[in-house]
């Protein structure tokens, strides 16, 4: 007997099979993890920005050569609205004006809560001593002097940097601790002066 070429079963025919959904499963799974990461990314931005950092714009030259006008600098809230370290001398802040509190200054802190506070032809004196002023060139200086004050408890006594044009505590009085509702921590525009404020 010869060896049949043919095979000794029937071939089956199989059916073609039925298209998948999983490229559809995957792209809606897929959208909805997009759309979860982008909340909780806009959730954290919105932390940030309510509770701990904001972006401010500077306007004015008040602060120079510290911070120049338009430039654009992040205040940290946190740590002056829930307590967790004091406003010190030196410290660069962002307040409610006294005069108008829909508008906001930005100014150095000079003299604290208790502090005597006088200016002799530009120099600066806290408690009768001479207060050493790095931050303020010679040329910004005021020439002129100021009677001594005695910071009131929960005010705060502040200057600008660019003495000579700015207005601050010396016309206007000390800064309450209520209005006081930043420090400014961060150039971030423009980035040739991007980094931390001294």
């Amino acid at each position: 007997m010869q060896p049949n070429d043919t095979p000794d079963f029937d071939p089956v025919a199989v059916p073609p099979a039925a298209p998948s959904s999983e490229p559809a499963r995957a792209g809606v799974w897929g959208a909805l993890s997009w759309l979860r990461d982008l909340a909780f990314s806009v959730l954290i931005a919105v932390v940030l920005i309510v509770f701990i950092y904001q972006p401010v714009k500077v306007e004015g030259t008040s602060m120079m050569p510290a911070l120049t006008d338009q430039e654009r600098i992040f205040i940290n809230k946190f740590t002056y609205r829930f307590g967790l370290g004091d406003i010190q001398r030196g410290d660069t802040v962002v307040f409610w004006w006294p005069v108008d509190t829909s508008k906001s200054y930005i100014k150095r802190i000079v003299g604290l809560p208790g502090d005597r506070v006088r200016i002799d032809q530009g120099q600066v004196y806290v408690n009768d001593r001479m207060l050493v002023e790095d931050y303020v060139p010679d040329e910004y200086r005021d020439p002129s002097g100021m009677p001594e004050v005695t910071v009131k408890p929960g005010e705060y006594f502040v200057l600008g940097d660019h003495r000579s044009s700015s207005s601050d505590s010396r016309t206007w009085g000390c800064v309450p601790r209520k209005d006081i509702y930043g420090k400014a921590v961060f150039v971030y525009w423009p980035f040739e002066k991007m980094g931390r404020l001294k």
